[in-house]
């Protein structure tokens, strides 16, 4: 068997980043023409088209989706026009008021955040913006996958 040397080395890292600096321009052109046919990101769990105005005030909602029974309403009301105090135990951080639009699925109070850009988060798809929080729900039953949601400890 041959022994390695310093200068087959130093030759085969060469040869990997002269093929790795011709490989990404090409890589690059294809991911870039794909975006410009389409308009969408080749990886579509990370980018949501969020493309259009976002509601002010979102509608409340009360559907089953992928099996999973997802309502929601604003915090000032709940879905029979009672304070949402009445309705969930959910609170924001340090703030003994109750968020400002209440999601369950199933039953389990989903937290969902309001961004300063008009879009939603929730903690099960944290990194993930969604237009609205029926969407958000939606996007928090695909990520749950038949699981429970569990309460979030505060």
């Amino acid at each position: 068997m041959q022994r390695l040397t310093r200068r087959d080395m130093l030759r085969g890292s060469t040869l990997a980043l002269a093929g790795a600096a011709f490989a990404t321009p090409a890589a690059i052109a294809t991911a870039s023409s794909h975006t410009q046919e389409t308009g969408k990101d080749r990886d579509m769990s990370r980018t949501t088209d969020l493309t259009g105005p976002a509601a002010a005030t979102p509608e409340a909602f009360d559907e089953i989706y992928l099996g999973r029974h997802i309502k929601g309403w604003p915090a000032t009301g709940g879905p029979s026009g009672r304070d949402a105090r009445a309705q969930s135990n959910h609170r924001t951080a340090g703030s003994p008021e109750p968020a400002e639009f209440i999601v369950r699925i199933d039953d389990a109070d989903l937290h969902v955040m309001q961004g300063a850009d008009g879009t939603w988060v929730s903690v099960v798809n944290h990194y993930t913006r969604q237009r609205t929080p029926r969407e958000t729900a939606r996007a928090a039953v695909r990520d749950l996958k038949g699981a429970s949601l569990v309460p979030l400890m505060a």
